[in-house]
């Protein structure tokens, strides 16, 4: 693990600074904390047999997510907000989770549901949306074609638009 971390930290970083660009401006974590945070994570994961670079991304997309939603469970807990109504989720890979913690955590609950009807789905939205993957990085993460990728990708954005709207 401490071997490969070198290897892949400037796209861990680049991971981070998308995510965190969808969060609200006064974020306390920054990019540097958001990719040691989710190392933490992923160097506890002592079971697992990486298969790639593309594997081991899409896992730390996870695992960036877990913390964000912590991260904002925890804000939550200390501060009560109004929500703003989350917008569909485009071609272009861009939801509007407009950083605020209950949107985020609306986002999280309903992938969640998604995952008791499709766990393939929820993993695609991972790499594609919480790890800025491409449909072919993807494909390869997932051990599926990039087709199957994209299929999935359509599906799971419908069932997340649907259950994101107001």
């Amino acid at each position: 693990m401490d071997d490969l971390l070198p290897l892949v930290y400037g796209e861990l970083k680049r991971i981070a600074a998308r995510q965190l660009r969808r969060e609200r401006p006064d974020h306390t974590l920054s990019t540097t904390a958001l990719v040691h945070e989710a190392w933490l994570e992923l160097s506890q994961l002592d079971r697992i047999t990486w298969q790639n670079r593309n594997h081991y991304l899409a896992v730390a997309a996870q695992a960036m997510r877990r913390v964000l939603i912590d991260h904002a469970v925890a804000r939550r807990a200390q501060k009560r907000g109004g929500g703003k109504d989350l917008e569909a989720l485009d071609d272009a890979v861009v939801l509007a989770v407009d950083g605020r913690g209950e949107d985020l955590l609306d986002l999280d609950r309903a992938l969640e549901r998604l995952a008791a009807l499709d766990q393939r789905q929820v993993r695609v939205v991972e790499c594609r949306f919480f790890g800025g993957m491409s449909i072919e990085e993807t494909a390869q993460a997932l051990d599926l074609s990039p087709a199957t990728v994209k299929r999935e990708w359509a599906l799971a954005r419908a069932w997340l638009n649907r259950e994101l709207s107001p």
